[in-house]
């Protein structure tokens, strides 16, 4: 009887072995070639180091936080995250292609504000003087003044007697007064505007309708920040510089145009060719900074993907559409494709611009160009709302990927379409959870689109906001949020952002090769890493 039984449980956990591998057959780390002897060491040593990690650095004591655990919140575990081994590691990772950020915040908060304060055209201004009693509630407002606006007469944005007037930032940073913490007071009151704290996404804003006022209103601070020429110009070359030191080796940035970048002036605007000469140039230096260090291999180059905003009456939109095709033209190797922005939940539906979508693919075939759709869609907890549905558009109008697609694990047909036609997903961890799509990592339905067998890129989607610069800390969240995935499953994700890119055939293979060597000497570092902590054990 008992070998029977020994024999009965056998074959129960053959049928078991055999049923969670029919399970896991659509994921991408199980379909690919096997793994080579130093990839097994690696995903090994990672796995077991999360778990380690787990059990020691996540389960220590932290007095302000209360219930650290990996994948947590990430504005309140981000002190933690960075004491980690595998943070370290995954800061190596060739990750492929960034497909989902947004030009305006893809930069250091704490940067941009020390670009503002070397501009003397820059000046800052808010509705009232500033007190320790509003401090927190007063937003500041920038603007590039010309030469001959600057204020012949200087209030302190600090003393009772200030109306609503222009002051130089410089000047308003060192005479800032000390009872609100002088210039590092400053600092930290338009630092915290330009971004969101934990206290906000967890706290007073944590609801989607609450943290969107806040997302929306960091946004009209980067915009007057910004668009100024000397700005744009070294923020757009800094950030490129940091995502190369975090692993990335190509970007599709989407950006609104019209673009309103004033000139060196401060008075007249910059034409939208202009800013793709700039956009040209400063990638062009690039990249022959890269080359004379022997670092070809980790930059390949980036492209626009054109947006529009979804608050724009319908009749607005055929114009930019026409001035989408008339760049295409000029700047073909520069543009990526088409999208709509702006909260999905508030603005208009993808429906709502029907027509001129439909007849965007006429224009673009008498042009004979072509500007594929990247819509987003999807970027709700909805179920039947009107943003939820735009899913349905995008993928009828011929989305080549969906952004975000949070809610996209609700539609089984949409699901199966989406493998079919190779529709990659553009998955945006943190922003997802600090918008408050999802409470944390683990109730993210990224899992089960791995699952079920689609192509996925992680995106940072507006990193400057939550200060998650690149991608490391997306992978990182991901990661250690499930059991299942590991660094194979992350390799497969890094490989199909160059897949799943605007650049051409020829170009994505260019860009995996090189991919693959540094994937290779990624690997090699990782089982260095692990001999040199079994030999510490």
């Amino acid at each position: 009887m008992v070998i029977n039984g020994i024999q009965k449980s056998s074959e129960y956990l053959k049928q078991r072995e055999e049923l969670i591998n029919h399970d896991r057959a659509l994921r991408a780390d199980h379909k690919r070639d096997p793994l080579s002897p130093a990839e097994t060491i690696a995903d090994q040593f990672i796995r077991k180091l999360r778990a380690t990690e787990a059990s020691t650095i996540w389960s220590a004591d932290y007095p302000s936080i209360p219930h650290p655990f990996p994948g947590m919140e990430f504005l309140t575990g981000r002190s933690i995250i960075t004491k980690t081994k595998i943070y370290s590691i995954l800061s190596k990772m060739p990750k492929g292609a960034i497909l989902h950020s947004h030009f305006d915040a893809m930069g250091n908060a704490a940067e941009i504000l020390g670009l503002v304060l070397q501009q003397p055209a820059m000046h800052i201004r808010c509705v009232k003087p500033l007190t320790v009693s509003n401090i927190k509630t007063v937003l500041p407002e920038f603007q590039c003044l010309p030469q001959e606006m600057y204020p012949s007469e200087v209030t302190l944005l600090t003393d009772p007697s200030y109306k609503n007037t222009w002051i130089s930032v410089k000047l308003a940073r060192e005479m800032f007064d000390p009872k609100l913490g002088g210039p590092e007071g400053f600092d930290r009151w338009v630092i915290a505007a330009m971004t969101i704290d934990p206290s906000e996404a967890y706290g007073t804003h944590n609801t989607v309708k609450k943290i969107w006022q806040k997302f929306g209103s960091t946004f009209g601070l980067y915009e007057r920040m910004l668009h100024y020429v000397p700005i744009f110009q070294e923020y757009f070359r800094r950030f490129i510089l940091s995502a190369i030191e975090d692993g990335i080796s190509y970007l599709e940035i989407r950006m609104n145009f019209p673009y309103k970048c004033l000139a060196n002036d401060g008075k007249s605007l910059l034409s939208d060719r202009e800013i793709f000469q700039i956009f040209d140039r400063v990638l062009n230096d690039i990249k022959a900074e890269m080359k004379s260090q022997g670092r070809e291999d980790e930059f390949f180059g980036a492209k626009i993907v054109i947006t529009a905003l979804r608050m724009i009456p319908v009749q607005d939109l055929e114009p930019r559409l026409r001035n989408c095709i008339a760049l295409k033209k000029e700047f073909p190797h520069l543009i990526a494709g088409f999208d709509l922005v702006g909260h999905e939940d508030t603005c208009h539906p993808l429906k709502y611009y029907l027509e001129p979508l439909l007849k965007f693919r006429e224009m673009q075939r008498e042009a004979r160009v072509e500007i594929p759709f990247l819509f987003h869609a999807g970027e709700t907890f909805g179920d039947g709302t009107e943003a939820d549905m735009n899913l349905y558009d995008a993928t009828l109008l011929g989305t080549k990927r969906i952004g975000h697609g949070f809610s996209l694990i609700k539609h089984p047909k949409l699901l199966e379409i989406c493998k079919e036609r190779e529709i990659a997903i553009e998955v945006c961890p943190i922003s997802n959870e600090v918008l408050r799509l999802t409470s944390s990592m683990h109730m993210h339905p990224l899992p089960a689109l791995f699952n079920h067998g689609l192509h996925i890129v992680l995106s940072s989607d507006d990193p400057s906001i939550w200060g998650s610069m690149g991608l490391t800390f997306d992978f990182y969240q991901v990661l250690v949020s499930s059991e299942l995935t590991g660094i194979i499953q992350l390799g497969e994700v890094a490989k199909d952002s160059i897949k799943y890119s605007m650049l051409t055939s020829e170009e994505k293979q260019t860009v995996l090769t090189a991919w693959q060597r540094r994937w290779d000497k990624f690997i090699e570092s990782v089982v260095n890493e692990e001999m040199t902590t079994r030999s510490v054990e």
